[in-house]
């Protein structure tokens, strides 16, 4: 519609605010309580204009067709300006002469210098968190941080308190900041006006306004925690990272970030830093040059062929590493050495989503852009705790389920989620097919399937029909020890929803059985006719670390090439031949478990693990360890000395993510750019780099002499790439893969007209609901789940490095109060925990998020010994571990 301001016309959408044909038109308003990513409340009364002859407030008036609205004028300016005077007099001067906020911005540009601030600034403050600060001198209760606390965070950790002229901003729960619910995902410190909350580093009210100090810089890059992928400006000086913020156009975080990506960079100045090459002398790591270091991988991997030829050399290549990274190493395994012994640690976490997709589907990733999340009605969780493990995600869900969505949970714990669910399922762990297949029996009882897209894109009904007449919901709930009611509860949800989703993440994949979990839900998505259609939404596979999706993509698997193409494929392999120029051998090669059990048996002579630490990560560990003191050449690549770089042969100083050139993908299969912001320390190199210099010691030229070579190779090699480059990504920002042609955007939601399988359609899987590998019994009555927490990431190599420690100190193992009682266990006491394969120490934390006969732990401190749990029980058709079934027991 048309609106008139001051005289000239605009152009504004329906349900356009006058505000919005003001900005259209090129007009400045003082703004003090309202931020783009939340309603509009009107209470600072700042941007007063005179609309159809009425003076009013722009941010809350709706735009009307032929409206007009006048800005100028010596009267709304002296009220505009009376706004602001109001706001600034109960403030100290210091409130206007020592920050840069937008406060300060505002009154510069009406003209009100610090002598209009006439408070005493007596209101005290709180620096009791490590990240965030609370200046309540500064606050003018504009509700903007408690707004967008609960609108866009979802936490509702801040409130304002106190009356009139002395409201203020404070935690929720009455106590300290750093012992309220705030998780610290900064989004109050960027919409705040004035700097009254901050962070330390950064000038007062920096951030909201982006008004950063002089001779600082500032690098978009993409974050290098979870496989969110968000868009981040990371602020340096003096060549030190000295803030992150959140693009405020991140095309997934749209502004927002979590406390891992915001502030935990620390460990990048970590006096633990690996800063030179290290080699093992007489049983011992020494400093040695890059050249020494070089020459002793050379040799071994030379002795290496010699004695055992090709295969009895393999690589784990890394998914924290860039995707150029792992195309490098992959093509270095397969040209240099001869071998398809690479893997990555997908292995271990989703390749069960790999197969499981692939199978359904034809592809190996989620099947819709995420962006589509926000038309979605049903959100359908299963086996995933993103409000602490993928936070962005999860604020979003959440805020879809305020608004109305339908919310279903899925998860033997009472995960951040549950509490707002309309269902929340708690399954045993191990029976999530079962589930599945109970929702599945009610969708086809109910007729609530789209008859339509079976009959003309599905393949598989008669079996799958079959099979579920075994399933019904009273048979499910004899499984999972889920209430019939409620299966049928939650089939009705999404069953009769306009526009379901379904997001998942390990607790579907680390079982036994995982493939088979991810076909099963799959199922529901395809009896619902929601995948590749305008009526629904498919999976989303959340990614756990920031590059899963990409390591798999580039081929750094012993089955593929980069795309996916099979190395059984003649035509693949024929298509790489020629672009590597050297032959590719066709005989898949060893996933990570087989690695470490040909080291053990003496068949593999030379390892090479890249940004991974195996000893923490793997399951049974000791078995990992002793394949390492087994094998005559491992070779370490990392940031840190880790528990496997203390056990290699060869430690190289590797680069971290803040310090790298290149792209990730994530977990909707968006390719980002990641760019360096600081220079690696000492010696370090990107692995990149490394990769390069082995080849070059092995006497070979792998091409590709930078990232963006590196990509555009690999764009020749799979079609599914071809239109990606770092060019095009600079222009354009983020896109999707499949991307085949550099004039087109890419495929953000998956099979519109016809799947990628064979023939061409969707594929439902009748695979019977099987045990887990372990059962408790009387000597192990307890089964333990692993997973993450909020504030660390991994085994927390790098999170505890920084103050984040301050925020989670301990490794908790939850437990039940009845378990608790059961065993004579106190809260905060440390306890053995026990399991048929090892024993870890951890502390009690008595809570009811964890059901009764089940107890709970996270992955982030190794020392606590948590995978000498676990068993070496894994998925039968990918070899991804079950990390979420082990049986235990307690010892005070």
């Amino acid at each position: 519609m048309r609106i008139e301001v001051d005289g000239h016309g605009v152009e504004v959408g329906e349900g356009a605010s006058v505000l919005d044909a003001v900005r259209a038109a090129g007009v400045w308003l003082p703004l003090l309580c309202h931020d783009d990513r939340l309603s509009p409340v009107g209470s600072c009364r700042t941007c007063l204009v005179r609309a159809g002859g009425i003076v009013t407030v722009a941010c809350v008036t709706p735009a009307s067709p032929r409206t007009q609205v006048e800005t100028a004028g010596e009267e709304l300016e002296a009220l505009r300006r009376d706004a602001v005077e109001l706001l600034v007099s109960a403030l100290p001067q210091r409130a206007l002469e020592e920050t840069r906020s937008e406060l300060a911005v505002v009154c510069t540009r009406l003209g009100i210098g610090a002598e209009a601030a006439l408070g005493a600034g007596e209101r005290g403050g709180d620096d009791s968190h490590p990240y965030v600060r609370l200046d309540r001198d500064l606050c003018i209760a504009c509700d903007r941080c408690v707004r967008i606390c609960a609108d866009v965070q979802g936490t509702f950790a801040l409130t304002l308190v106190g009356r009139g002229a002395d409201t203020v901003v404070a935690p929720g729960t009455g106590g300290p900041w750093a012992d309220s619910d705030c998780v610290a995902c900064g989004a109050c410190v960027d919409t705040c006006p004035t700097g009254a909350i901050f962070q330390p580093g950064l000038p007062l009210g920096a951030p909201a306004s982006r008004s950063l100090p002089p001779g600082t810089a500032t690098t978009r890059t993409t974050c290098g925690y979870c496989g969110v992928g968000c868009s981040l400006d990371v602020v340096t000086a003096d060549g030190q990272v000295t803030a992150v913020l959140p693009d405020r156009d991140g095309p997934v975080n749209r502004g927002h970030a979590c406390v891992k990506g915001r502030f935990a960079h620390g460990f990048l100045t970590s006096p633990d830093r690996l800063t030179q090459p290290l080699l093992r002398r007489d049983g011992r790591l020494e400093p040695t040059s890059w050249d020494e270091a070089l020459d002793h991988v050379a040799r071994g991997l030379r002795a290496a062929l010699s004695e055992g030829g090709p295969d009895a050399v393999a690589a784990i290549s890394s998914a924290r590493a860039t995707n150029e990274e792992n195309y490098l190493v992959q093509k270095f395994m397969r040209t240099v050495i001869g071998t398809n012994n690479i893997d990555n640690c997908s292995r271990l976490c989703h390749s069960p989503s790999a197969a499981g997709l692939t199978a359904s589907f034809g592809l190996p990733g989620g099947t819709d852009s995420f962006d589509d999340i926000d038309q979605s009605d049903c959100l359908l969780v299963v086996g995933a705790n993103p409000v602490d493990a993928h936070p962005v995600v999860g604020a979003r869900l959440l805020r879809r389920a305020l608004r109305g969505a339908a919310l279903i949970v899925a998860d033997p714990r009472a995960v951040g989620l549950a509490g707002y669910a309309d269902v929340h399922l708690r399954p045993r762990p191990g029976t999530n097919v079962a589930l599945c297949h109970g929702i599945a029996h009610v969708l086809l009882a109910e007729e609530l399937t789209d008859e339509q897209f079976l009959h003309e894109r599905a393949a598989g009904l008669p079996e799958l029909v079959d099979m579920l007449k075994e399933y019904t919901p009273q048979a499910a709930a004899a499984i999972t020890g889920v209430p019939a009611a409620d299966i049928v509860a939650a089939a009705r949800l999404y069953g009769r929803a306009r526009c379901p989703a379904i997001i998942y993440g390990l607790g579907v994949t680390e079982h036994l059985h995982g493939t088979d979990g991810v076909r099963a839900l799959a199922n529901l998505a395809i009896l619902r006719g929601t995948v590749g259609t305008d009526h629904g939404l498919g999976l989303y596979p959340l990614r756990g670390q920031n590059n899963v999706q990409g390591a798999s993509d580039m081929g750094a698997l012993p089955d593929s090439l980069p795309g996916y193409h099979k190395v059984t494929d003649p035509a693949a392999r024929a298509r790489a031949e020629h672009v590597w120029g050297a032959p590719v051998p066709e005989r898949p090669g060893l996933r990570i478990p087989q690695m470490f059990a040909a080291a053990r048996e003496g068949r593999l002579r030379a390892l090479w693990i890249i940004g991974e630490d195996v000893c923490s990560t793997d399951p049974s560990s000791n078995q990992v360890t002793a394949a390492l003191d087994t094998c005559p050449l491992v070779v370490s690549q990392d940031i840190f000395l880790s528990s496997t770089a203390r056990r290699a042969d060869v430690v190289l100083p590797a680069a971290s993510w803040l310090e790298k050139d290149g792209t990730f993908v994530n977990f909707d299969r968006r390719f980002q750019r990641v760019r360096p912001t600081v220079e690696p320390p000492g010696q370090a190199r990107t692995d990149f780099h490394i990769v390069q210099a082995i080849a070059s010691a092995l006497g070979a030229d792998l091409g590709c002499p930078t990232p963006a070579a590196a990509l555009d190779e690999c764009a020749r090699v799979s079609p599914h790439f071809a239109g990606l480059s770092h060019q095009r990504l600079d222009r354009e920002g983020a896109l999707p893969w499949p991307c085949p042609y550099p004039d087109q955007p890419g495929q953000a939601k998956l099979y519109t007209r016809h799947f990628a399988t064979p023939d061409g359609r969707a594929h439902l899987a009748a695979v019977p609901y099987l045990p887990p590998g372990e059962q408790p019994d009387d000597t192990y009555p307890l089964l333990l789940v692993t997973g993450r927490r909020l504030t660390h990431y991994n085994t927390g190599s790098m999170t505890r490095r920084t103050d984040n420690l301050l925020l989670d100190p301990v490794d908790h193992l939850d437990i039940h109060p009845d378990d608790a009682a059961r065993h004579h266990l106190r809260d905060g006491r440390p306890v053995t925990v026990e399991s048929r394969h090892g024993h870890a120490r951890l502390t009690v934390r008595i809570g009811t998020q964890t059901p009764p006969g089940q107890v709970f732990c996270a992955i982030h401190f190794p020392a606590s010994g948590v995978n000498a749990l676990t068993s070496d029980h894994a998925d039968t058709v990918t070899s991804c571990p079950e990390y979420k079934v082990t049986a235990v027991r307690l010892v005070p």
